[in-house]
This record gives C-alpha cells, structure tokens and sequence, in this order.
C-alpha cells in the first residue's frame, strides 16, 4: 500500500504509480488559465503549474465497452484527510461535466477557481477530512490532467481525432484502476452529482463489493430524449466550428512547442486559427440556460437591457461561456457530453429496473425541485427502484443547486455516511 500523503505537502507532491510526464514539467509557469489567444483552455503540460494534483499511471491498457483501448492512461487527482491503515476510510468524489479533480480548496496555480464541493470537505464538514480520506480524479477523457483528446497518443501527437469514444462504464473502469494504485479496495462512500452521480451509480452496480454505499444526485439511470437532443446541439456548435478542424486543433501556432522546439514526428503541421472557441462558448450559453431554472432567470434578468443595448441575461451568458473556454478544452466538453448521452447503467443487464433493483449496495439518491435538465422524477425512479426514501433539495437555481445548496447537500452526505 502506499504511504498516505501528507496533506500539507500537496503543492508538490510524489507520483504514484510511476506517473512519468510525457514532457518535463517546470517548477513553475505563468498561467494558471488559457490566455486570450490559446487554442485551447484545459490544464497544459509544460505550461500550467500541477498545483495540487496528483498522477497516477494505469498499469496497462484500458479497455474501453465500445471497443478498442486507450494505450496509456494517466489520471490526474487529489487527496485530503489521511488513509488509515486498512484503507477502509476513503470516500471518491465524482465530478460534473466540467469540474476537476480541484473539489476542495481555493483558487491558486494551476487551479483557475476554487474547489467545486469546497464547503463539503475539509475537518468537521460533511465531508470530514479528520476522520476520511478524499479522492477526488479527473475523468477519463477531461481535460486537467487526466488522460483525454489534447494528451499525446504513443506516436506523441496529440489524440485528437483519434480520440476513442469512451462511456461512464469506461470512466469507471480507469477509476477503479485508480483505486488499485492507491491501494483502496473498497470505498466508504462513492459521491457524485450529474455527471459524477452517474458514475457513482454505475460504481455500485459494476462493483459492488467495492462500495459501501453510494451518494447519487441530480441525474437519472438512462439519459432521456430530451437531454440528448439538448447535449446533440451543443456538439453540432463545437464541431460545425471552422476552428475545429475534425478534432485535429490541439496543435497551433499559439501551441508551445515541446522542449526540443521541434513538432512530434509525423505531424503534418501547425492547424490555423485558435480551436473551436465560439462553438465551445456558444455550446456552453445552451448549457448554461438549462443548468438554471426559468424562474431564477427571469427573477435576476428579466427582459432588462444593459446600458450597452445588449440584454442583461445574455451578458451573463457571455461571462460563462468565456469562463469556460479559458480552462476547458472543446475535445474534452465533446467527449464527456457524449458520455452522458450514452449513459445507461442498465444496458448489457436486462434494462436499468433489473439492474438497479438487483444491486445490494445501499443507496442515497437526491435531486433538486426546480432542476429542468434532470427533472426529479428521475431521482425519484432511481429512489423507488433502490428502495429509498427521496432526498429533495430545494433550491431556485435549477439543476446547479446540486453545487450550490452546500448546507443542504451537507445534511444529506453526513445522514448517508451517518455523520453527527
């Protein structure tokens, strides 16, 4: 088992599992965010300082539910609190679309914003670091230092458009590799909203006996039509983008160049222009609008018009998408959303009722009242099919109360880990 980390010595800490860059990183860099002219805003080796994370190298090759493999994966993420001795104290939290391994903490090198959970974790919260140890990892297929579509396939080019499909089931899979290298066996809790309640949901069913218990908020068992045509629009503005290049944008003249100044072997050069911005930005307005609830939109904008003539709502729709493309990268948003609109925890096991019906891992499941994109009766079918009572959090802000009812969330994490 290796040695539980220091949580006072995370700016810089020792790799487990031999987790080599593939280019030297610095000591330090200047940019903790994408600058204007960059092809792309996700974490970028040999540029952005690591910050807090940590990285871990997969043994072997991934093999992915779609088929194929993903040669070399190395996830990127963060501990808090302490491993006990017999590794029976961790608890894994799963990010939504666009989070991190960064849950906890506040904003600094390397990490553009502070933690996306900051008020659960830490000594004497919810998630109480003085008794538990906190893995929070990059998805497969993210963009802020796990493996993903601008990482360097074995040929040292960026994947790009080679870039495999990859499914939660997969995401799983590279977490619960993870796991091996951290030498957790088995979770105390598995953690999780939207995007990272559906992993936390496919953890208990794919492997039960490594999950205490599951915490799944605001999300469903099988993605619906309306959610995929919503998330089908949003990639159709990325990848009718000009900039997007059939995914081959990583590599641009605003690029740095590895250390030896020199493009990897077999590149054909440098694409023009900067990525897929406006498709990403224009991708992130559309997703923004169904995070919120109508009813919060029209109590803080209305129809009010800034002085400027532009309206005070899509103002605040071009704060976000700029937000995002400074430290996302549109390969990444591409892939995870395409994720999400495969999601199924029950496919390959006679329907999501059975599965879920079937899977002897104890259950929390919440969802917001006001959520429109993963409206509660989907919580309240994951509910009835796990045989719990429904947790509601109420909330105006739409499906984005799952990030920020933190004293609501709080209660129900500590009811679930039977927390004082």
């Amino acid at each position: 088992m290796p040695p539980s980390p220091d949580p006072d010595a995370r700016a810089a800490p020792a790799p487990i599992a031999g987790a080599a860059p593939t280019w030297p990183l610095p000591p330090s860099a200047p940019s903790i965010a994408a600058p204007d002219n960059a092809v792309f805003g996700g974490w970028r080796e040999g540029v952005d300082p690591v910050g807090e994370r940590r990285f871990a190298r997969l043994g072997q090759p991934l093999r992915l539910e779609r088929g194929g493999d993903v040669a070399r994966v190395r996830i990127a993420y963060e501990t808090w609190g302490r491993l006990d001795a017999t590794a029976s104290n961790a608890v894994l939290v799963l990010h939504a679309l666009t989070g991190d391994s960064h849950a906890a903490g506040p904003a600094g090198p390397g990490h553009p914003g502070p933690g996306w959970w900051d008020g659960l974790i830490g000594p004497g919260r919810a998630l109480d670091t003085g008794r538990l140890f906190v893995v929070a990892p990059n998805v497969l297929g993210g963009c802020q230092g796990s493996t993903g579509p601008a990482s360097p396939a074995p040929d040292g080019r960026p994947y790009g458009s080679r870039w495999p499909e990859v499914t939660i089931r997969d995401q799983v899979d590279a977490e619960a590799a993870l796991a091996d290298a951290l030498g957790i066996r088995r979770w105390s809790a598995v953690v999780g909203g939207s995007m990272g309640g559906m992993r936390a949901l496919e953890w208990a069913v794919r492997h039960p006996g490594r999950v205490a218990r599951a915490v799944v908020v605001a999300c469903g068992a099988v993605a619906t039509a309306e959610q995929i045509g919503l998330y089908a629009v949003q990639l159709q503005a990325i990848t009718g983008d000009p900039g997007w290049h059939g995914g081959d944008y990583h590599l641009s003249p605003t690029t740095p160049l590895p250390p030896d100044g020199q493009w990897p072997a077999g590149w054909q050069g440098p694409a023009d222009g900067r990525g897929p911005r406006g498709g990403l930005g224009l991708a992130r307005r559309m997703a923004q609008v169904s995070y919120r609830s109508e009813a919060e939109l029209e109590a803080r904008f209305g129809a009010r018009v800034r002085p400027d003539g532009a309206f005070e709502v899509a103002s605040y729709l071009d704060h976000h998408a700029d937000r995002l493309i400074r430290r996302f990268d549109a390969g990444s948003y591409v892939t995870l959303t395409r994720a999400m609109m495969t999601q199924d925890v029950g496919r390959g096991r006679g329907g999501h009722a059975s599965a879920l019906a079937t899977c002897p891992v104890p259950f929390t499941i919440a969802g917001v009242d006001s959520d429109r994109l993963y409206p509660i009766r989907l919580q309240q079918e994951l509910a009835d099919l796990t045989g719990v009572p429904l947790r509601r959090i109420h909330s105006r802000h739409g499906h984005d109360g799952f990030l920020l009812e933190i004293d609501q969330v709080a209660t129900i994490i500590r009811d679930a880990l039977r927390i004082p």
